[in-house]
């Protein structure tokens, strides 16, 4: 691998010497042109040049658009397949029978886990701005399960509404009858799909290196010039950021899959670059995905639930409301909207809406659905803008090859 690695290298160094003869021989006015090609592009952004923006965006559509459906041709046979594979499952699903009952059921599950599934892939995105799913969706539903099973001493959620909303079962339970385990097993499906889903997303920065290390060519990607840039002056690295993801890439080159796993079984950080690490210096496919997906979707998983759990468990959760009561001045008045929370969700769990406690929205509630739009709205925004400046790209790359032809 690292004979490869090193061929490569020299190949994309002849490469780049090779690049646009006549004017643009010298590699400082060609590395100069790059940076202000990249600026250029950069500013092609919805807040600057709107209607470039959207006009380019939209040409961009219509060139992958016409890409896929090549490649869907060129697969026609695989397509067929799919298309007969469907056609049956739809029969399937709208004859009726003994085998509906199956038939929802499946349903619902198959929706489930792609719905985690999806959000695992926008978490390793980070929805344009880094911030991941977990803390907007997998971790509020872990942290609602575990308050309804130690307010309801049961997991046994009637279904439905299970797991649209959380009722209280009908039967009494024995106060402190619930386990760790027992709600560790309510939430293993989602939060294994979520998983799932984030080593899907570290497949294309993987794709991505892996590409440019066996063709020569540099993409236009921050984070690989960053992790060349890191490779470059890797000698010279003091600062502890340059030294984190040095040991890190150090640990995936060296050890392998064992390596990928212990860095995808953890909390990390640092693991964005694993994708870009072993495209770059050619790990197999499956050992870099089986790797990610164990240590991601299993063992990592396992420790972000059983964390959440602790942390919203009944008395703890009492414990923490307490002390922000406590607090000098401004205590009262930050404790009692999470008192209130606290009891709304109560009432909802034993669907007792004929309470005298107020019914009106939380405003925590607001906050959070808010801060979801955002961020739904701004991930939109990014991509509208990528694409834009993926065809601006495209632009310079033709006016470069039309240059090297005169």
């Amino acid at each position: 691998m690292a004979e490869n690695g090193t061929d490569c290298d020299q190949r994309r160094i002849g490469m780049i010497k090779e690049q646009h003869n006549g004017n643009f021989t010298d590699s400082s006015l060609l590395s100069e042109r790059k940076r202000k090609d990249r600026e250029e592009r950069l500013n092609i952004v919805l807040w600057k040049q709107p209607l470039v923006t959207l006009q380019y965006f939209f040409l961009e559509t219509l060139i992958n658009l016409k890409e896929w459906t090549i490649k869907l041709w060129h697969r026609r046979s695989i397509l067929v397949s799919f298309l007969l594979m469907l056609a049956v499952l739809t029969a399937a699903y709208y004859i009726e029978g003994a085998h509906q009952q199956y038939v929802r059921y499946m349903e619902k599950k198959f929706f489930w886990c792609a719905y985690w599934v999806g959000l695992g892939i926008l978490s390793s995105v980070g929805l344009g701005t880094g911030l991941h799913t977990f803390l907007l969706y997998l971790g509020p539903h872990i942290a609602s399960v575990t308050l309804a099973a130690y307010e309801c001493n049961s997991v046994n959620f009637p279904e439905p509404p299970y797991p649209d909303q959380i009722i209280c079962p009908d039967e009494e339970a024995t106060e402190g009858s619930i386990s760790l385990w027992a709600i560790i097993s309510k939430v293993r499906l989602e939060a294994c799909m979520w998983g799932a889903g984030t080593a899907i997303g570290e497949l294309p920065p993987y794709f991505m290196a892996r590409a440019a290390r066996l063709s020569g060519a540099e993409p236009d990607d921050e984070e690989y010039q960053e992790f060349e840039e890191m490779l470059e002056h890797a000698e010279t690295a003091q600062d502890f950021a340059s030294r984190a993801k040095l040991a890190v890439q150090n640990l995936v080159q060296k050890v392998g899959f064992f390596g990928i796993l212990a860095c995808a079984s953890i909390p990390n950080p640092l693991f964005d670059l694993a994708g870009i690490t072993c495209g770059h210096f050619l790990v197999p496919f499956w050992t870099f995905f089986g790797a990610t997906l164990i240590g991601k979707a299993v063992i990592k998983m396992h420790i972000q639930k059983l964390f959440v759990i602790i942390t919203f468990s009944k008395h703890i959760v009492e414990q923490m409301v307490s002390l922000i009561g406590a607090i000098p001045s401004v205590g009262p008045s930050l404790q009692k909207p999470f008192q209130e929370y606290l009891e709304a969700q109560r009432i909802k769990l034993h669907h007792k809406s004929d309470s005298g406690v107020p019914q009106g929205e939380n405003w925590l509630s607001w906050m959070f659905e808010k801060l979801v739009i955002v961020m739904v709205c701004y991930f939109i925004l990014s991509i509208i803008n990528s694409m834009a400046q993926s065809y601006a790209k495209r632009l310079q790359q033709k006016m470069y090859s039309e240059e090297k032809t005169k």
